[in-house]
């Protein structure tokens, strides 16, 4: 295969931005990231308190930083938001040339508000600030919930010019909110005369953790009819997900502020990784190919994408009847959408506050490591 007929090539050629979800400094140092620019056609990077917990906890890469901070007295939320914001502010340099080729679509390096800030939209528009202006790059984007009160959030960071990924978007109906959060910070930003072509966001529809959820309930229930619908809500989702990201996107609202420069919030399929052994595993990259979104994969699906994907023209735009058809099976079963959608959220805000709880005590550990040897 030359670099051109690879299957992550194939995917790229389709419309589709091909995102690493993982970010660590030993990454950054050894080359690896720039390698995977040119050899998997990776256009940008997402990051959680779980992936920074993960690079934490693995190699020699931060001992250097950790032991300054601890010589200095640092406390430990101020050491991790030195050691997260460094991280992302050299893999932002090294995507640069990537949002420039693009003109800031691609190129982007994701970092998150503290989990804990979920249901606090004034703290979560402060802490956006201040991560934007560490940063300090036009290539970052600051993650921001989509919880209830994440959606004001939303619009007051994209009001103030930040680029904003919106995760945690399990339901439809958020999808839409979130878009109209966007839009309502476009049209704020506007009004205060920001050049809203310099303002970019991804909005991240979970695939995977659907299926998880909505296969459990389905083995409860046992019956063949029931078993016959395990593995089809997560596609069926985020391809209809995709359908109201064109709906929203041609309205006459959205057209207006894209003919004042906005920029369209592209749908972000995020937890691609295919947790069930007996499924292909790239099932949440072809069958979810389409015209400007976003595909962040952990490594290992980006590998077998790499390797055996193979990668359709289209994947989503023809299927929505098929989609809804999935949807209303499943009501039929008595799985109820808006429960299992109200459930991942809550554990997915869940999750990433033991994730952040983690990283700080990772951090912590280090911190009093590096007291002891001086």
């Amino acid at each position: 295969m030359t670099e051109q007929t690879t299957p992550l090539a194939q995917l790229s050629a389709a419309g589709v931005s091909i995102w690493l979800d993982d970010l660590s400094r030993e990454r950054i140092a050894s080359n690896g990231l720039q390698k995977l620019i040119e050899s998997h056609n990776v256009v940008g990077v997402t990051t959680n308190p779980t992936i920074f917990a993960g690079a934490l906890t693995k190699g020699e890469a931060y001992a250097e930083q950790v032991a300054t901070l601890a010589a200095a007295g640092t406390p430990v939320a101020k050491a991790v938001f030195e050691i997260t914001t460094d991280d992302v502010t050299a893999a932002s340099d090294i995507f640069r040339p990537v949002y420039d080729r693009t003109h800031g679509q691609d190129g982007r390096v994701s970092i998150e508000v503290e989990p804990g800030l979920a249901h606090d939209a004034a703290g979560t528009v402060v802490q956006a600030q201040e991560l934007w202006a560490k940063v300090n790059r036009p290539n970052a984007m600051i993650k921001i919930p989509a919880t209830v009160e994440g959606l004001d959030a939303i619009t007051e960071t994209i009001a103030l010019g930040i680029s904003v990924n919106v995760t945690l978007i399990f339901s439809l109906e958020r999808h839409r909110q979130v878009i109209n959060a966007y839009l309502s910070g476009l049209e704020k930003a506007k009004a205060a005369g920001i050049d809203l072509s310099t303002i970019h966001s991804v909005a991240s529809f979970f695939v995977s953790r659907v299926d998880t959820e909505i296969n459990a309930r389905l083995e409860a229930i046992g019956t063949p009819d029931a078993l016959a619908l395990k593995s089809k809500a997560g596609v069926a989702n985020a391809q209809l997900a995709y359908e109201v990201f064109e709906q929203a996107f041609s309205s006459e609202r959205a057209l207006g502020l894209l003919a004042a420069g906005g920029t369209k919030q592209r749908p972000l399929w995020a937890s691609t990784g295919v947790k069930d052994p007996s499924l292909p595993d790239t099932l949440y990259v072809t069958e979810l190919v389409a015209p400007e979104v976003v595909n962040t994969m952990p490594e290992k699906t980006m590998q077998a994408t790499f390797e055996h994907g193979v990668i359709p023209a289209d994947s989503v735009t023809g299927s929505y009847a098929a989609a809804n058809a999935v949807l209303d099976a499943l009501a039929a079963q008595g799985v109820s959408y808006d429960d299992v959608t109200r459930v991942l959220e809550e554990e997915g805000v869940a999750k990433f506050v033991i994730s952040w709880n983690e990283l700080l005590e990772t951090v912590e550990t280090a911190l009093n490591a590096a007291k002891v040897l001086r």
